[in-house]
């Protein structure tokens, strides 16, 4: 991975093999980034993919490889008990290019990603919802 800050963004690439969560949640820690949002795209060979099932507070969980496009990847940082907290949904394609998107838990990529998170001053925090079963913004002063 290797990136350039802009003002109050970061220009992000993603190099070949490298899961995408595990080097963003990295970089955020290493900046003190807190609070952003998130566009990317690039090609991946490696992707899970979940839809959350309110009634049964459960994720169905969608693993796909081979070579696939990323349609759009978008999404925010947040915090988590003072700790780095991604929240990111997506869409992918392979060469059949039927699209398949959701909640992303793991993306690697196979060639490159070209990210720009756009940095928030401030800080959002997460707390769990016990009726949807969901971490949701909390709203601190």
């Amino acid at each position: 991975m290797e990136y350039r800050k802009f003002g109050t963004t970061y220009a992000v690439r993603f190099e070949r093999g490298e899961e995408i969560l595990a080097c963003l949640t990295a970089l955020c820690e290493k900046e003190g980034i807190h609070l952003a949002t998130v566009e990317a795209l690039g090609a991946v060979d490696h992707a899970v993919l979940c839809v959350y099932d309110v009634p049964t507070k459960s994720f169905f969980r969608h693993t796909f490889d081979g070579p696939m496009e990323i349609g759009s990847l978008t999404g925010s940082v947040t915090t988590k008990e003072g700790k780095v907290y991604l929240h990111l949904h997506g869409t992918v394609c392979g060469s059949d290019l039927v699209a398949h998107g959701g909640h992303i838990n793991e993306l690697r990529v196979s060639a490159t990603c070209e990210m720009f998170l756009h940095t928030i001053e401030g800080t959002i925090e997460r707390k769990m919802n016990d009726d949807i079963g969901l971490n949701m913004f909390e709203f601190v002063s």
